[in-house]
């Protein structure tokens, strides 16, 4: 299957959004999309986005894509790459699409000087987590990810 990838683009929102509920919705939380086209097109090509996008194609149509941002290691002193999403359409997912987006996406972080390459799977998504271990990737099962969000973190924010 031949496979491409090329920088996102905002003409790519609408493309992005589909890709995100698609991916909602396979991880069971299609309810949870807040994401509009609007928002994408503001949040990653907008002024001051520290955020960047590419899109898979196959055959010159899309067929999945990949956002990610900077995060930073105090241990390292040198920023990581933070792979917010990773998303390959159902009829080219076992091509090894998924893999071609990660050693992508490792490059960029090589060529941006980063000390790491991070991102987090759910604890059942099976296929996932066997294309991460294949490639070497190693679970960090000593951290604990926690999350304020909504009502909860306006809330600690206002002092409460």
């Amino acid at each position: 299957m031949p496979f491409t990838i090329r920088p996102a683009t905002p003409d790519d929102a609408a493309v992005i959004h589909g890709f995100i509920t698609e991916l909602a919705v396979y991880e069971k939380a299609g309810h949870e999309v807040e994401a509009t086209e609007e928002t994408i097109r503001a949040s990653i090509f907008g002024e001051g986005s520290v955020t960047e996008a590419v899109i898979l194609e196959h055959d010159g149509r899309p067929a999945g894509f990949a956002v990610w941002f900077y995060s930073y290691s105090t241990w390292q002193a040198k920023n990581g790459l933070y792979l917010e999403d990773l998303y390959v359409s159902p009829d080219c997912r076992g091509s090894g699409a998924g893999k071609l987006l990660l050693r992508h996406l490792a490059r960029v972080a090589v060529e941006k000087g980063c000390g790491r390459f991070e991102w987090s799977v759910l604890d059942w998504n099976e296929p996932a987590i066997r294309v991460y271990d294949a490639v070497g990737a190693e679970p960090q099962n000593e951290w604990i990810r926690y999350r304020l969000t909504g009502d909860k973190l306006k809330a600690f924010a206002g002092g409460e």
